[in-house]
């Protein structure tokens, strides 16, 4: 199958690495545009282009797909003549318009870093990790315009562990959601059959997973050690538990340990 590959992190980066082993054709890949990043504050590619462009593939970084603007509607009308079969999202970081999500042939999959319903949005591993959840999961979907709504077509799981940070659960959740996309992708016939078979999400089971703030980070004493530990591990790596010394400095706290 023809395949565009929208995304832009190294949980991206995984999971297209994966299907660049098949013998579907990946046609194009959408990434974020380059962002100003280090002590220079240089240009640098995302993970995703950095892999498409070391397997010769195009590679283009819209701003946005709204039909109100200029450059959306360029976008748009860009990727329609691709004519893919199939897009593939993972941790892209782009509104995708429903005209968009109807462009490809059988429309578009998101590789999603938690057991659907539960933590829709932005920060699942860290919320899921935070909450003190026993497990957690990847969950492909069929793309719809509202936040993490589409209907799944596929589930794997995988246990939190004591010791997981958000660090150590994203690595784990990466290399499933590049396993369970090529499951769903294996052939035309099977992205069919997981299409005809797909499941409605339960809306009264829905739990959101907000995006992290600094501030979150910041220890609270006044709740127990078990929560402090949750907390500890799951804003590893970003943005970094911490203890406020006194109003200049803080000091970061990277790992626990409960006795």
């Amino acid at each position: 199958m023809k395949i565009i590959f929208a995304g832009t992190p190294e949980f991206a980066a995984t999971a297209l690495a994966a299907l660049l082993k098949t013998s579907h054709q990946i046609i194009a890949v959408y990434t974020q545009p380059d962002r100003k990043s280090g002590r220079g504050q240089k240009l640098t590619p995302s993970p995703v282009k950095q892999l498409a462009l070391e397997h010769g593939l195009p590679v283009y970084q819209p701003l946005n797909f709204k039909a109100s603007t200029e450059d959306g509607l360029a976008a748009r009308q860009e990727l329609a003549a691709l004519g893919a079969d199939v897009m593939v999202v993972a941790a892209y970081g782009l509104i995708l318009p429903q005209a968009v999500l109807d462009t490809p042939k059988y429309g578009c999959l998101n590789i999603h870093g938690s057991l659907l319903p539960r933590w829709r949005g932005a920060a699942p591993i860290q919320r899921a990790i935070a909450t003190g959840d026993a497990e957690t999961g990847i969950t492909v979907m069929q793309m719809a315009a509202g936040l993490d709504t589409g209907d799944m077509m596929y589930k794997t799981y995988c246990p939190i562990t004591a010791e997981d940070t958000s660090a150590s659960l994203h690595d784990k959740l990466a290399l499933q959601g590049a396993e369970a996309i090529c499951t769903v992708l294996e052939s035309e016939q099977s992205l069919q059959d997981f299409i005809e078979k797909r499941e409605v999400q339960d809306e009264a089971l829905t739990v959101y997973a907000h995006k992290l703030v600094k501030a979150e980070a910041r220890i609270d004493w006044t709740v127990n050690a078990v929560q402090i530990d949750r907390n500890i591990r799951a804003f590893n790596p970003w943005p970094v538990a911490f203890i406020q010394l006194d109003e200049n400095n803080a000091l970061r706290v990277w790992g626990s340990m409960l006795s």
